[in-house]
């Protein structure tokens, strides 16, 4: 062959030739696929990681975990330094085409931060990931899709070995929840639209992972049962140790009326008795909802890291 064929070892098993960066055609190929496996363990074992534990607990900060909030920062930034426009929309500001524009541009170079030079090549296959974790710049939305990528970004940074065992808290407490509080602030900036909501059907308009985590967060409370997440009280005095009561509080803040009517699932899952049951419901439904339904998997990525090949073990 001619000699730009020829790529180091290394580089061959990170960098994606552009046809190579499949999305799904296929469920059931999906469902059997590594992707798959390695993307449901790791949401399942960080599940087990926070079990009973809080937001403001004691736990170890690494440095690729203060390197990852420092990345979410300048995102943050950004926002601050991209104000909507004045448009006759309600909704769907175009300055965040601007702000994702920035993003496309910058990602590898942010990416590149959080991942030691010897791994450097594996930064375009991973910037993907955060690229599609922040909405979409055509439609002006935002949805579990977009979270998943997120999900799937630190799944990512775990293969290649820059998150270890020992962050798991800290993934979920505070990159994770720093992920949150920047995609809030992007949504209600630029008035984004919920992807593929299913109107008071869905869970939530945006997020659906922080529900499982911070569900299995209450697992065995002593005295924070589910039903009493749809009070007011309750929320306003514990939201900031509890990832679920803090979703809470900003869809009360975002909505009008009865909760019941605008959030009929959440409504309906606070009459669950236990929060183990409600975390292992909503695991199942996070599968049957989001990872199995076309128009929210469709736009996944797959490369050497998160392979689409089935699973081999």
């Amino acid at each position: 062959g001619t000699s730009e064929e020829v790529t180091p070892p290394l580089q061959q098993s990170f960098m994606i030739p552009k046809k190579e960066i499949n999305m799904v055609s296929d469920m059931a190929k999906w469902k059997r696929s590594q992707a798959y496996a390695d993307y449901m363990g790791f949401i399942l074992t960080l599940n087990e990681g926070v079990k009973g534990k809080k937001l403001t607990c004691e736990y170890k900060v690494s440095e690729p975990i203060e390197k990852l909030v420092a990345l979410l920062n300048t995102l943050d930034r950004w926002i601050d330094e991209t104000p909507p426009v004045d448009q006759p929309s309600r909704f769907g500001n175009k300055a965040f085409r601007t702000w994702y524009a920035k993003l496309d541009q910058e990602a590898e170079k942010l990416v590149a931060t959080v991942i030691p030079k010897h791994l450097a090549d594996a930064a375009p296959e991973v910037a993907v990931y955060l690229k599609e974790s922040v909405g979409n710049s055509t439609r002006i939305d935002y949805g579990t899709g977009h979270e998943a990528a997120f999900a799937a970004f630190l799944c990512c940074l775990c293969k290649i070995g820059v998150l270890r065992v020992d962050d798991q808290m800290a993934i979920v407490f505070k990159v994770f929840n720093r992920y949150l509080e920047v995609m809030r602030k992007l949504q209600k900036t630029y008035r984004m639209e919920p992807a593929g909501s299913q109107g008071v059907w869905g869970l939530d308009d945006f997020q659906f992972l922080p529900f499982i985590w911070g569900s299995s967060q209450l697992i065995d409370h002593p005295n924070l049962e589910p039903r009493h997440f749809v009070d007011e009280k309750v929320v306003n005095e514990n939201h900031k140790d509890f990832m679920f009561l803090e979703c809470i509080l900003f869809i009360t803040e975002m909505k009008t009326g009865p909760f019941a009517e605008h959030s009929n699932q959440l409504w309906n899952i606070s009459a669950v008795p236990s929060w183990s049951k409600v975390n292992q419901g909503l695991i199942r439904m996070y599968k049957a909802e989001c990872l199995e339904k076309f128009p929210v998997i469709q736009h996944f990525k797959f490369g050497s890291l998160l392979p689409i090949q089935p699973v081999t073990s």
